[in-house]
């Protein structure tokens, strides 16, 4: 066990491992581990931002999809899902009223393929104009270099697109055959070359993941430099073929948190409504395990229901305002305080 601390005071001096010394760190991780590496995770978090935990609006647009990700609730082929779509003047009410609480980072997403490339071009301008002073981020998964352009001239400052795992063949375990996880890869390539500020992550404990497969991630993390990575643990979901697939646990992402903030001091690292849904403090533990970023929900409450992704997700009825407050009490609780400026990655 000796061997463990030793790699987590390499990974802190070096921000770097080789695979094998990442799946032995996975494998040897217990509560004492957890402890000294989140105490280290969050004095290097703090030394970066302080105790600001960043503030995203998010905006969940539409539920329709053209994937069939055996993981997830909106997959094309649920015919128990509950569809919708918000339109243009739904999305602009949502970033009026968040703008108005002081957000100043609107996250658009939703479904892959649920708009056309004109429709985004066009929303995005319109929230550019509007709001200048706010950064605007798109999770709307793959697409084509040319229309990632469009929408970063328009005036997108950074798009989120999860790698899911960094293993072709645990890739082709989570997906349909249509799908692929060299396109999954260059997509991110090509936001990061077109100038986005670009987030990966991965489900932590979805179904036939591994040690290996996890030190894969986080060496995929260590050489690509997201500016984000969202990691949350995998929740099965009611109506897809993972419905009885054991779900991912909470420390073991937490563990992986504070890794990943090891392997990259100034990464912006969400605390995710995935967490909290696992466990009713799991975002502030969160936080104390060195993630620095929260995404409460803009989306109109009518439709929050519907985006389920997995089941029993938090946060499903409240209002926004309602929301925010709720959240600066949670992190004002341990700590900290909510900022709702940009929050951009500080270099």
């Amino acid at each position: 066990m000796i061997e463990a601390y030793k790699l987590v005071d390499k990974l802190e001096k070096e921000h770097s491992l080789s695979l094998s010394e990442y799946k032995f760190l996975i494998e040897s991780e217990n509560e004492a581990l957890r402890i000294y590496v989140a105490n280290k995770a969050k004095k290097i978090a703090t030394s970066i931002y302080g105790n600001s935990v960043y503030v995203r609006g998010l905006i969940e647009v539409g539920n329709y999809c053209r994937n069939d990700c055996f993981y997830c609730g909106i997959r094309q082929s649920n015919s128990n899902c509950d569809r919708y779509i918000l339109d243009e003047e739904d999305i602009l009410n949502c970033c009026k009223e968040g703008y108005e609480l002081g957000f100043r980072t609107f996250v658009l997403q939703g479904g892959e393929g649920i708009y056309k490339k004109d429709f985004v071009t066009s929303i995005v301008q319109k929230i550019h104009a509007l709001y200048p002073d706010c950064a605007i981020t798109l999770s709307l998964g793959e697409e084509n270099k040319d229309t990632y352009q469009a929408w970063f001239d328009a005036g997108a400052d950074r798009y989120l697109l999860r790698h899911e795992t960094a293993s072709k063949e645990h890739y082709e375990k989570l997906h349909p055959k249509n799908m692929s996880f060299e396109h999954r890869i260059q997509c991110l390539r090509d936001l990061k070359d077109i100038g986005y500020q670009v987030g990966c992550g991965f489900m932590v404990g979805s179904p036939y993941q591994t040690s290996e497969t996890l030190a894969m991630d986080l060496k995929f993390i260590e050489s690509f430099k997201p500016d984000m990575c969202g990691i949350g643990p995998f929740i099965s979901q009611k109506d897809t073929p993972f419905r009885d697939m054991t779900s991912g646990t909470l420390n073991q992402t937490l563990f992986l948190l504070s890794l990943i903030r090891l392997i990259q001091p100034n990464i912006l690292l969400p605390a995710t409504t995935a967490l909290g849904t696992i466990d009713p403090n799991g975002r502030e533990k969160g936080i104390l395990a060195g993630a620095n970023v929260v995404m409460p929900n803009l989306s109109p409450v009518c439709v929050r229901k519907k985006y389920a992704l997995y089941d029993n997700k938090i946060c499903t009825g409240e209002e926004s305002a309602e929301c925010k407050h709720c959240l600066s009490n949670r992190m004002h609780s341990i700590g900290y305080e909510i900022v709702t400026n940009r929050g951009d990655i500080k270099k």
